[in-house]
C-alpha cells in the first residue's frame, strides 16, 4: 500500500514546500512528475530527461501515454527547471524543440 496517494491534481505538502501532482504515464503506468510552482521546479522522475524521455519498453510501459505525458509537460512554462530522477537538471525551454516534434508528430522520436 502506498504510504501517500498520488492522484493527479493532488498536491503533497511538508513545511512551506506545496508540490502539485500530475499524472505522467509512459514509463510505467503510474509515473508522476510534481510541480514545485512556487520554486519553479519540475520533479520528473523518469518522465523527462534531459533530450530525453524515459523507458517504455518494460512492462507498464507505453510509448502511447508516453507521447501524451510529453506533450502536456511541452504545455509548461519555459523557464521552469527540470528535475529528473537522474541525469542532469534542463529547463523546459531547453527540451521546447523535441517536446513540440513529439507534440507535432504525435510519437517518439527514433
Amino acid at each position: 500500500m502506498p504510504a501517500v496517494d498520488l492522484a493527479e491534481g493532488g498536491e503533497i505538502r511538508f513545511g512551506a514546500v506545496r508540490l502539485g501532482v500530475m499524472h505522467t504515464p509512459g514509463h510505467t503506468e503510474g509515473s508522476v512528475c510534481l510541480l514545485d510552482n512556487d520554486n519553479g521546479r519540475l520533479y520528473s522522475g523518469d518522465t523527462l530527461f534531459a533530450g530525453s524521455y524515459g523507458r517504455v519498453d518494460l512492462p507498464g510501459g507505453s510509448p502511447e501515454a508516453m507521447v501524451a505525458s510529453l506533450d502536456r509537460l511541452h504545455r509548461l512554462d519555459d523557464p521552469l527547471q527540470v528535475l529528473p530522477g537522474h541525469g542532469r537538471s534542463t529547463t523546459i525551454g531547453a527540451e521546447r524543440p523535441w517536446l513540440e516534434w513529439v507534440a507535432r508528430e504525435g510519437r517518439l522520436p527514433p
